[in-house]
């Protein structure tokens, strides 16, 4: 490797729980909704993407857990392409057409589209950056056979780093391996489309090429103050992967003095601290971030995503023990609605009265905690989450019609290999309510041969049958359904109405 330091990236904001909730896109970039779609008034954008949510097929990507890969790599691109090719051009800057921007080049090397191009074949390109005679270019074309390019100036050394890069096998782990080595190159191009890679992989490949990692080197760059953030949120993952428990005592002291260099990636320094110790190191945690309720909203945040992150792709700790964490977390009714949606994907179900307190405490301008408690409850099999909803619609019926319309039912995630149950998280079947919308949630495993049969809506059902895909379809409720549907239906009609009829710029912004 060619460890170099770097100015690192610019500070970002530090996140607040204003400025939290009103990130509903992701991204660094501001994007100004009226200067685009010129949509009438906080209703119209409410709408509009509600609509959006309810009707596109959203998923997530697995992707490196707190990487944040800012733009497509150079083989990404490729991909799209119909020719990559290495170029020079012929043309200087007393002989470029100023005005087109054409620059005439000749093709030097074909990455891709052989049956398009040719070495040695000139091609016209718009280029109005510096141009001299000789100087190289990474050439995209689409569009044969009258291929359109697009330019990327490269050096030397960035020719023989994309060559080599088109060379590797197509396999996520040898890519990997490949991109490892570039990480800190002196180049900013090439660090950067390593980078990318890495920050697109998901995890469990990078997991793969633990054995090939260069543990003290990685402990060396997230000890730099001058390497940015994001990429020490990357160097922390891949320390989880190849370190050991005699990581613990420095990553320990990072977490007690977090620097301002450390702070950005404080999430994956959790996560790593906790891959490395194990069940053992959550009472750190608890006692830094999460029953601490003096902890800056940033670093508690930090420490609900280490955990939501080990609670999903992390195999080290079971939920059993990550729940109690969150358990912690709903003391601190500022933060309890950000904890609640993993209690119930994790299948805890013990937490069913203290959430009813939560609503029922809950103040009127601070009554986002109230949806997610009836999600929970509708997620709930147990019959007193039935109970509690009834109870809770006499509070706040609002909250319970929006609950319904607007959010399915939280769908619990499979259960990892050894995970253990967490407290009331797999029912019996017969404590299981009336209603076949709920028996997607049982685990088969939970009914033993010759289990009775259970009735939902009226109809007797085996446990054999409960895993029936066709017969959940035949008893779902085609009303709520519906329901949904034309209400987003009618939200995107609306604001494709407002866009064709230029409604007035708001100015409202979307972070």
């Amino acid at each position: 490797m060619r460890p170099s330091p770097r100015l690192a990236h610019p500070p970002q904001p530090i996140p607040t729980r204003r400025r939290f909730r009103a990130n509903l896109l992701p991204g660094r970039q501001t994007l100004r909704i009226s200067e685009t779609f010129p949509i009438v008034g906080r209703t119209g954008i409410g709408l509009f993407l509600l609509g959006l949510m309810a009707v596109l097929p959203w998923s997530s990507a697995a992707a490196c857990p707190f990487c944040e890969s800012v733009q497509q790599t150079i083989r990404q691109q490729s991909l799209t392409m119909d020719a990559v090719v290495i170029a020079s051009s012929l043309d200087g800057e007393l002989t470029r057409n100023l005005t087109t921007g054409v620059v005439k080049m000749r093709i030097e090397k074909v990455l891709k589209g052989s049956e398009h191009v040719k070495v040695g074949q000139e091609v016209d390109a718009i280029y109005y950056g510096k141009v001299e005679v000789g100087r190289r270019f990474l050439l995209s074309g689409v569009d044969p056979p009258h291929l359109q390019w697009s330019c990327l100036p490269v050096s030397e050394r960035a020719e023989e780093y994309i060559v080599k890069a088109s060379q590797v096998k197509d396999d996520p782990v040898a890519r990997l391996r490949f991109f490892r080595d570039y990480l800190e190159d002196e180049e900013a191009l090439i660090s950067r489309d390593a980078y990318d890679e890495f920050a697109s992989a998901p995890y469990d490949v990078i997991q793969q090429i633990g054995p090939d990692m260069d543990r003290g080197q990685l402990i060396e760059w997230v000890q730099q103050p001058e390497i940015g953030a994001d990429r020490k949120r990357l160097y922390f993952t891949m320390l989880g992967v190849c370190g050991s428990k005699d990581d613990l005592p420095m990553l320990e002291a990072m977490l007690r003095n977090p620097a301002k260099s450390v702070t950005g990636g404080l999430d994956a320094l959790i996560a790593c601290y906790l891959t490395l110790a194990g069940e053992s190191g959550l009472p750190l945690i608890d006692e830094l971030f999460i029953a601490n309720h003096k902890a800056p909203f940033p670093q508690s945040y930090a420490a609900i995503m280490a955990i939501r992150f080990h609670g999903t792709e992390g195999d080290v700790i079971p939920r059993s023990a990550l729940v109690e964490s969150l358990h912690k977390i709903l003391d601190r009714g500022e933060l309890a609605d950000m904890v609640i949606p993993d209690l119930a994907k994790w299948k805890d179900w013990s937490q069913i009265e203290r959430l009813k307190t939560l609503f029922k405490e809950a103040e009127k301008d601070k009554n986002w905690l109230r949806v997610p408690v009836i999600n929970y409850m509708r997620a709930c099999p147990l019959p007193e989450a039935e109970a509690a909803i009834e109870e809770l619609e006499k509070i706040d019926p609002e909250a319970v019609r929006r609950a319904k319309t607007f959010f399915p039912i939280p769908v619990p995630v499979r259960a990892k290999p050894a995970d253990e149950a967490t407290s009331q998280s797999v029912p019996p079947l017969k404590t299981l309510r009336r209603g076949t919308r709920y028996a997607a949630v049982v685990p088969l495993a939970a009914a033993p041969a010759g289990t009775a049969p259970v009735s939902l809506a009226g109809t007797d059902v085996t446990a054999t049958e409960i895993g029936n895909r066709s017969l959940l379809a035949q008893k779902t409720n085609p009303w709520d359904l519906g329901y949904v549907i034309t209400v987003a239906l009618a939200s995107i009609v609306l604001a494709l109405f407002l866009v064709l009829t230029g409604g007035p710029a708001t100015g409202v912004k979307v972070a």
